[in-house]
């Protein structure tokens, strides 16, 4: 049988990230992509200069619409956008029978936030509940932990700080960290380090989008959850390591990357 996933994200017109990254992302590994879309951006590799937040239930809609067809093997979220639209979906996640990997996209690469206080205490409070896995950045991790996270012994505690809000596991990466490119899973109360090496690229637009969906394709196809994110990092890193420089500010990986035993 064809493996299917689903993203709900934003639209980033440049390719690299968001939903178009997803769905290259799932191609990739051979999965069938769908998608629910939740904002529209005017951006590049260089600038963010717009954005359009859908209406929640025309996201909804589309939710409802592609579910009760091809239901997926498993789902991502990526930016939601809106307070709103995150109470929706997470209301749609209560019923999913299907791993639901939340990529929170709170904080952009620059440090600036991409949603409000107020989205981010929902995101909190009734969608990191519903997820099978959330996959937050170092100041994501952060955020969401309530302290810094400057060692790999923080992102330790963060990692276990945000499974009692809710998400059964938790994926922090430490791509953010002076050394390195490490990142830390807690998963049924144990702890999985996968280690990673630092690329010096500019070449990094879209990278957390790209590891949550390759998270998603692997799960879609049958892997457990520390063989998908093993998986997903060898892919991310391959497709880091031979980005194919594109664009005048911070380019795309290369989603053209083998997976690894995909």
């Amino acid at each position: 049988m064809t493996a299917v996933a689903l993203t709900i994200a934003g639209s980033d017109p440049s390719g690299g990230a968001g939903l178009q990254a997803d769905l290259k992302t799932f191609h990739q590994h051979g999965v069938y992509g769908m998608s629910v879309v939740t904002l529209l951006t005017v951006q590049n590799t260089q600038t963010v200069d717009a954005v359009r937040v859908l209406e929640p239930q025309f996201v909804t809609a589309q939710l409802d619409a592609v579910l009760r067809d091809i239901p997926p093997a498993a789902a991502k979220t990526g930016a939601l956008g809106s307070a709103a639209i995150i109470e929706a979906v997470a209301e749609r996640a209560a019923s999913f029978s299907f791993p639901l990997v939340v990529d929170p996209v709170m904080i952009s690469k620059h440090g600036a936030p991409l949603i409000d206080e107020d989205a981010a205490e929902v995101l909190r409070g009734r969608l990191l509940p519903r997820a099978y896995l959330v996959t937050p950045n170092q100041p994501e991790a952060a955020a969401l932990a309530g302290f810094e996270i400057d060692d790999l012994a923080a992102m330790e505690r963060a990692a276990q700080a945000i499974a009692q809000v809710g998400p059964a596991n938790v994926l922090v990466k430490g791509g953010r960290l002076a050394e390195g490119a490490d990142d830390v899973l807690f998963a049924e109360g144990q702890l999985h380090w996968f280690r990673g090496e630092r690329i010096e690229t500019t070449s990094t637009h879209g990278t957390g989008c790209v590891f949550a969906a390759a998270i998603t394709a692997r799960l879609a196809k049958g892997d457990d959850l520390v063989s998908a994110v093993r998986g997903a990092k060898d892919f991310v890193t391959a497709a880091i390591r031979s980005a194919p420089a594109l664009g005048h500010g911070l380019g795309p990986v290369n989603l053209h990357a083998a997976p690894p035993h995909a």
